[in-house]
């Protein structure tokens, strides 16, 4: 929560505004969007969709988001009638046991590791999705650690909600922790003065119709940062191992402060400071 306009809430209103105006059957399978500007969260948001095709099978929408006279966010998004195809996918490379994560976060907590609950996991429990990490010290902890991590996720309250909706509610998930395996190897966090964050572009791709009142587990990897800049990508599965969405952003990660000086020094060549 807090003053802007969680890039996620952005993602799944401008889709559902996009689905309102299929009427055929066809329901989305990607979309693709770049956020603009910084929303702010206690302000309207206009929502506006164009036509730009549609045949029997594929539609396109493009939605602009505005508030006031300022567009925050653009997306384009495209619409599949479901019919039959080949099928293939690659394995969910963790262990598929939400029961072992919760209790994996409850001995974490009970530890207390990293001191008293990091902000962040405080702050994921305001939001309508729950998250249970499957390595909690990955996910919440201040340590430097490879640059992937997998969390299970669901909505806090089943809404018994129908295919438009369920996708709308995996794509306000999309955007929750996603930057974070970008920001691992270097022991920075979200919200942390060493660093101005947030998402730049963001892609998802639906392979079929999620049931978010479910966990799916989602596992995500950053394979590149440089330049200020973090890519990270990753895959949503459900219980059974399904893979149900792919998801994919490249966000912002621009050090300052004492984080700036340290990697001018590094490379420059300079011993770090004592």
């Amino acid at each position: 929560m807090g003053p802007r306009l969680f890039g996620g809430q952005a993602v799944a209103q401008a889709l559902m505004a996009a689905s309102l105006e299929e009427d055929s059957g066809r329901l989305a399978h990607s979309l693709h969007c770049y956020f603009l500007k910084p929303g702010m969260a206690d302000e309207p948001v206009e929502y506006r969709v164009t036509h730009l095709t549609a045949g029997r099978s594929f539609a396109a929408r493009r939605v602009e988001a505005w508030q006031g006279a300022l567009c925050i966010f653009s997306m384009i998004a495209s619409f599949h009638r479901p019919e039959p195809g080949f099928r293939h996918a690659d394995e969910c490379p963790y262990p598929l046991d939400v029961e072992a994560a919760r209790a994996a976060l409850a001995e974490w907590r009970a530890r207390g590791d990293d001191g008293a609950e990091p902000p962040l996991a405080r702050r994921l429990q305001r939001r309508p999705i729950e998250i249970v990490p499957i390595d909690p010290g990955s996910v919440f902890g201040g340590a430097a650690r490879a640059p992937r991590a997998a969390w299970w996720m669901r909505r806090r309250r089943p809404s018994g909600a129908g295919p438009e909706m369920q996708r709308a509610l995996l794509a306000y998930a999309s955007d929750m922790l996603f930057m974070r395996n970008a920001m691992l190897p270097h022991a920075i966090q979200p919200g942390s003065h060493d660093v101005q964050a947030t998402s730049l572009d963001h892609a998802l791709w639906f392979h079929e119709t999620p049931d978010f009142d479910r966990w799916h587990l989602f596992a995500s990897e950053s394979p590149w940062a440089g330049g200020a800049r973090g890519l990270s990508r990753g895959h949503f599965y459900a219980e059974d191992g399904r893979m149900i969405a792919t998801a994919q952003q490249e966000n912002l990660m621009r050090p300052q402060g004492e984080a700036l000086e340290r990697l001018a020094q590094q490379e420059a060549g300079a011993p770090p400071p004592a």
